[in-house]
């Protein structure tokens, strides 16, 4: 049986694979039944898209994969805490759950939706997953830019 940190760690990944791009370093894969069915890293830049996102990327190709609008039965795995804009997708594709690693302070959605639960009320959330490992390579991203 795999874990939270294992499937982080996939997800660590792909974050890894948009820090090389020099995109922001965001990575998400998804989860169904301990089997990766998607991937995804932050590809604003490459394809000149601001919606481009990991979390984006991940879903729309973890529906393509399932043959589904809707996927309850997944866990989303991403690095950094989800937008207000991934967030809405999130809500809107009923996952059934969401890992993330690091806190996004300045552009998470809990700035804009706190108090409130902006995901599916059946949506299962778990933060702090490779918290550190995850905010030190965005961290040595936005160094790198300055």
């Amino acid at each position: 049986m795999f874990t939270d940190l294992y499937f982080m760690q996939q997800a660590y990944k792909e974050a890894v694979k948009a820090f090389e791009a020099d995109e922001v370093p965001v990575g998400a894969i998804v989860v169904v039944e301990d089997r990766i069915i998607s991937r995804g890293y932050n590809m604003v830049e490459k394809l000149n898209d601001a919606t481009a996102h990991a979390e984006i990327i991940a879903i729309t190709s973890a529906f393509s994969t399932l043959g589904a609008k809707y996927i309850p039965e997944a866990t989303l795995y991403v690095t950094v805490e989800p937008c207000l804009m991934c967030t809405g997708a999130l809500h809107w594709s009923k996952v059934g759950r969401v890992v993330w690693g690091a806190p996004d302070v300045k552009n998470g959605h809990i700035k804009y939706t706190e108090p409130h639960f902006p995901f599916h009320p059946k949506t299962v959330i778990q933060k702090g997953i490779m918290a550190e490992e995850c905010a030190e390579l965005m961290k040595s991203f936005f160094r790198s830019k300055r």
